[in-house]
Formats: C-alpha cells, structure tokens, sequence
C-alpha cells in the first residue's frame, strides 16, 4: 500500500463472522457461502475491482462467532490538486453502421448499452449470457462485427463465449469488460489479442474503443 492520505469506510456486523480459509477466497468471482439460489458470489469482487482502480484497498479482519469488519482505504487529493484539475472537454465519438452483439448479464446495463450504441446508427445483437449469444449468432443471417461481452459472467466466461462467436464470425473484433482488475483478461486467440476493458466506465469510453477497434478490424496484434 502506497504510503499517503487515506479515507477509510469501515462497516462491521456482529453476525457469525468467518474462518481463515473463508476469508481466503471472498474476493474470488462466483464464491459465497450461500445457498443455490440465494447469492451469486459477485458482490465483493465487484467491490474489490472498483477500489482497487481508484488504487486503494480492502481489509477485513473477521473472528468465528464475533463479526466481521471491512475498512476500504481510498487516496484522498488536497483541494488544491482539485482545483488545478481542468474538467474533461465532452467529445463526440463517431458511430456507425456495423453489427454489435453485446453480452452482459445485468439486464439495466445491457439495455443502457444497447440503446446508446443503437442511437449511434450501429444495429446491436444483445443477449443475457453466452447460451443466448451463441444461439443469437447461430440464428443471425448477417455478419458480426464485434463482440461486446462481460468476462465474469454465470455459465459460459467472456473468452468462452468469444471462442464461438469467432467460430461463425471468424473476422468478429472482441472487446471483454470486467470490473475485477487483478486477472490478466488479454487473451490471445489464434495471434489475436481481445481488447480489455475495466469497468466501470464511460460510455464515451466504450463508443471510442468499440469505433477503434473496427477501424483496425483488419490489423492482428502480435501476442
């Protein structure tokens, strides 16, 4: 941890607490201690993907029987620092007219992205996991130009899904989103390298990445 000034959230509870070995994989995607049905297993990673991009820090100290107590440590900036920061100037970023196919679990994002890059002129596929998305492409007459998909998701993973819709759209661009920063998501497929997205982020961002990413839709990247 970076030496510096901090501002601490500290939450604690007096439920049963957890053992060393819960403790070890609490921030692992897909892991909860909960019933089938009753939790994903994705709340505290988020959480430790989205501190640890605005590069602070999450410690929890929990006993059997006692609690549990988390502190996130975020770094605070003097109000001079504020003050000499220049607001980002807006930037209008091209659309087009090229087939999306989006994949993203969360039904509110999904539609969010779905309607922004639509009013951009792009025509997008849009599917709630990666089941849907490979019947989607299987059903889809035309050409996909670019895959927009989650990593983290339940069932079929980001590069898994990517994995078949280039095996009907071999000249597809990937880009794969995931808000847990500590995995290394640039995978390669076949000498092709996916982009890699962090979120959250803008949709400006996206637009921008998604514009690129088609205009060298010819170009490989050497892994």
């Amino acid at each position: 941890m970076a030496s510096g000034s901090y501002c601490v959230i500290s939450v604690k509870d007096n439920g049963l607490g957890m053992d060393a070995e819960t403790q070890a994989h609490i921030f692992e995607p897909f892991f909860t201690t909960k019933e089938v049905g009753k939790g994903t297993g994705l709340g505290l990673s988020t959480v430790y993907g989205i501190v640890k991009q605005h590069k602070g820090m999450v410690w929890v100290y929990s006993e059997v029987g006692l609690g549990t107590e988390f502190k996130i440590y975020l770094p605070t900036h003097s109000s001079d620092e504020a003050k000499t920061a220049a607001p980002p100037t807006p930037v209008e970023v091209a659309g087009g007219s090229e087939t999306i196919l989006v994949v993203e679990d969360e039904a509110s994002l999904r539609e969010v992205i779905q309607q922004y890059l639509s009013a951009k002129g792009y025509h997008v596929l849009a599917a709630e996991n990666g089941a849907a998305a490979k019947k989607l492409c299987e059903a889809w007459p035309g050409h996909v130009d670019l895959l927009l998909t989650d990593f983290i998701m339940p069932g079929m993973r980001g590069s898994e899904v990517a994995s078949e819709v280039l095996r009907m759209h071999p000249e597809a661009r990937v880009i794969l989103m995931s808000g847990y920063a500590d995995r290394d998501m640039q995978t390669d497929e076949g000498q092709m390298k996916y982009t890699f997205l962090q979120k959250p982020l803008t949709l400006c961002v996206l637009a921008e990445q998604i514009r690129m990413s088609l205009d060298h839709a010819g170009e490989r990247v050497e892994g």
